[in-house]
Formats: C-alpha cells, structure tokens, sequence
C-alpha cells in the first residue's frame, strides 16, 4: 500500500503517520510544500526514529507525483466524498491522499478523481478527524482487505505466557 499527505503542515502528524507506514510496510509519498523540516525534533518525537526504516518519496508537486507514477489508482480520503471507505475495494499497490491538517486536497484535483472519493463517517457537527487517525483508519480497513499480507497476526507475552 502507499500513502500520500499532500502539502502536510504539522509534523507530528507526519511523523506518527510515518511511524505508522513503517509498521504496516506501507510507502510514504510526501507532496511539497511541506510546513515543516523533516530533521524538526516534532518528527522524531512523534516516532520518527524509525524514519531510516521508512520508504519515503519526496515530490515537488502533484504533478511531479503523476509523471513518477501515471497509472496508479488513487483513492482520495476527503470529507466532501460520496463514497465511505469501507465500500470500496482496495489493491495491494493502491494509493490513499490525504490533504493538508488545514484545508484537505484542494478541489482542483478532487474533481478529476469523483469515484476514488472516499470519507470516513463522523456527526455532522464535526468538520475532520485528525490526520494521522484518518490514515491508520483507512489504511487498516485497505490491509484487513489484502488479508494484513506479510504481517504479524499473533502476540506473545514478554514475561509470562498465554494460558
């Protein structure tokens, strides 16, 4: 699976949602500007110590991200979409976009991607969940769908064992 934050502005965000593409084996595609450094303390505080382990492209803009790769589907994660999430079908080499923490993905490159729209249900008197909940969300709902391929599926105890 791939993740795409366009334009992201806060670094913890990224950097859990980085620590989040390293545990599931997930690419991190991060789409300029950024609002912030990605050396800034906020990351490795928000788990980025592991940001040697993570597969992480950098793009210019949207467009650079579309020439590197012309024929990937992507599913847009937005509040103004028709579909929810768990109604789709996921592929193992899908894209998920999320916008910025401030605005989304601007409406300018929503509209040519209206049936790979996808949102997560929530009151209407909410405008957004955070950034980083909204990608675990997604992205777990697209691995259950490929069977959680190549992850682990039990735990063990650290001092005692399982009854």
């Amino acid at each position: 699976m791939n993740i795409i934050l366009h334009q992201p502005e806060i670094p913890a965000n990224t950097g859990n949602i980085g620590r989040t593409c390293v545990a599931t084996g997930t690419s991190l595609h991060l789409i300029e500007p950024l609002g912030f450094r990605l050396g800034e303390k906020e990351l490795k505080r928000a788990g980025m110590d592991y940001w040697d382990k993570l597969d992480v492209t950098r793009y210019v803009n949207f467009e650079e991200f579309k020439e590197k790769h012309p024929n990937a589907k992507i599913w847009m994660a937005t509040t103004k979409a028709k579909h929810v999430y768990t109604d789709v079908e996921f592929g193992p080499d899908d894209f998920i976009m999320f916008g910025k923490e401030s605005a989304g993905i601007p409406e300018e490159i929503l509209v040519d991607y209206e049936q790979t729209c996808i949102r997560i249900p929530m009151l209407p008197a909410i405008r957004s969940l955070n950034l980083s909940n909204s990608v675990a969300v997604v992205l777990y709902e697209a691995l259950r769908q490929q069977n959680f391929e190549s992850m682990q599926m039990t735990g063990e105890l650290h001092r005692l064992q399982w009854k």
